[in-house]
Parts: structure tokens; sequence; C-alpha cells
């Protein structure tokens, strides 16, 4: 079995087991995959501001190395930062020759294939500022459409799923009918179910990160994904 790892940089068990059960839908057993969902040992359990992004960097290389330090280190093919600003991601492709895929830029290099203009809609708008850096970082600032924001506390709303969902719809549309955006990016690992719902409810491709980071690991490790995914 090829072993994945998915590292959440926040503390909540839950996001940890529900981020590895939408990996699983791409990363199958059958199809030869073992996803297995690690979980920072510091910090808060959701992460609303830049400073907690931040400091979630030195969390997600220590939880990576204590996995691959471990019993079954020398199994992990593969490892997936699970946050959408993708903290830590270059220092632990400094620290390790396996492959590492953030969730963002795997969700953003999606989003824009094939010059698409598009969108990002998420629940946190204390990161509005980190989503875009991040988006300038990784050179999609001509096609990016710019970020549209939920309103309300994103932690009491991630406790309303159906409410969650119904508001990030609204922020989509925002997206495609105020901003032109041809596909939106829902931005943050613990939105995936809220991600995969409307993926069935849109007329314009909405981009999950957790699948879109899956798909993009089936490439690098050497097995086709049944959906493929697009070079950005």
């Amino acid at each position: 079995m090829t072993l994945v790892a998915i590292v959440n940089p926040n503390t909540d068990e839950a996001t940890t087991a529900t981020m590895a059960a939408i990996a699983r839908r791409t990363l199958r057993a059958e199809d030869g995959y073992e996803v297995r969902g690690v979980t920072v040992a510091a910090g808060p359990p959701m992460l609303v501001d830049e400073e907690a992004l931040r400091a979630s960097a030195g969390h997600v290389l220590d939880a990576a190395g204590r996995l691959l330090a471990g019993p079954d280190g020398a199994r992990v093919a593969a490892l997936v930062v699970a946050a959408f600003g993708d903290p830590g991601v270059e220092e632990l492709r400094a620290r390790t020759p396996l492959p590492v895929v953030g969730i963002a830029e795997a969700a953003l290099r999606e989003a824009g294939a094939d010059g698409r203009r598009f969108g990002i809609a998420t629940t946190t708008p204390r990161l509005a500022a980190a989503i875009d850096a991040r988006v300038t970082a990784l050179g999609w600032s001509p096609q990016y459409t710019g970020l549209r924001l939920t309103s309300g506390d994103p932690r009491r709303l991630a406790s309303r799923p159906a409410d969650m969902t119904d508001r990030l719809a609204e922020a989509v549309d925002l997206c495609v009918r105020e901003d032109g955006a041809e596909a939106v990016v829902i931005g943050g690992g613990p939105l995936g179910e809220a991600a995969e719902a409307l993926r069935h409810r849109l007329p314009v491709p909405v981009v999950g990160p957790i699948p879109a980071a899956a798909r993009e690991l089936r490439l690098l490790l050497g097995q086709p994904t049944r959906r493929g995914t697009p070079k950005g």
C-alpha cells in the first residue's frame, strides 16, 4: 500500500478524520493507497487569523517529523499539508525528498488550468490578506478574480454545516456573477464537505482543495487519476 499522510495544521481531530475521508475518495484503498490523517500536537482547533496560520507551520513540521521518524516512517510516500495557507510546505520540502503538496497550491493549479479565471470563497475574513498573498506568491494573480467571504463568525458557522454550505454557495455565486470567475475554489481544508456538496449544486466548477491535492498526488506518484488533473 502507498501511504499518504494528510497533515492537519489545526488540532481538531474530527476535522482530520473528515479530510482524510475525503482524500480516500480519490486515493482509494482498492487502487493501492492508504491515507492516514495526522493532527498537529499544538495550536487552535481552527485557523482563523494570520498569527495562528504562521504559528502552525512549526507544528506541521513537528507532526511530519514525528511521523517520518516513527515505525511507519519508511512507508510514507507523500505528505499533504491540509490548511489553505499551505503552512510549512516549503520548509517541509527542504527537509524531505518525499512529494509534499499544499492544498492551496493544488486547488489554485486546478482552478486556473488552461487560463481559466477563478475566485476563492471562504469563511475566514482575518485570513483574507494571507490568502491573497498566497495567490500572488504562486503566480496566479493575472487569473484571480478575488476573494468572497461568508458573513458571521467562522467557528460558529463551522458548527452548523448546512448553514455554512448555504453561505458558501452565496459567496460562490458572487464570485461568478459579480467578479466573472469561471471556477471557484473553496478556501479551506475544514470546508471539504461543503466543497463536495457545492460541486453538485452550482453551474461552474467548484474546486475542493483536498480532492485537488489528492488528484495531484496520484500524478506525482505515477498513477493516473480517474479525473485528469489539468496543468496550470
